[in-house]
């Protein structure tokens, strides 16, 4: 199944995180935070201003992205888990 987000809307999958500490210590799953960062993995059209102009989103599809903790809305996509959020969710684009 394909989604595509409306808007200024993006479809992201959280990357997985370490299950190790730096130092060895394995981290169990239920200590685990979710990660704050992801790939986006499909995006909208943009936002429209109050005229009616479209503004394209800065973030595209494969870029790797942090955002907030509790940013987006989970969904679960043939048994994977996503996030849709807005761009505005979006903290910064990674390198």
């Amino acid at each position: 199944m394909q989604v595509k987000p409306l808007h200024d809307r993006i479809l992201v999958k959280r990357l997985s995180e370490e299950e190790k500490t730096k130092g060895g210590i394995i981290i169990p799953d239920t200590a685990k935070e979710k990660p704050a960062e992801g790939q986006v993995m499909a995006v909208g059209a943009g936002r429209r201003t109050e005229d009616g102009k479209l503004i394209s989103l800065e973030v595209k599809k494969g870029d790797k992205i942090l955002f907030g903790k509790y940013s987006g809305t989970e969904i679960k996509i043939d048994g994977a888990d996503y996030l849709i959020m807005r761009e505005d969710d979006v903290l910064g684009i990674m390198n």
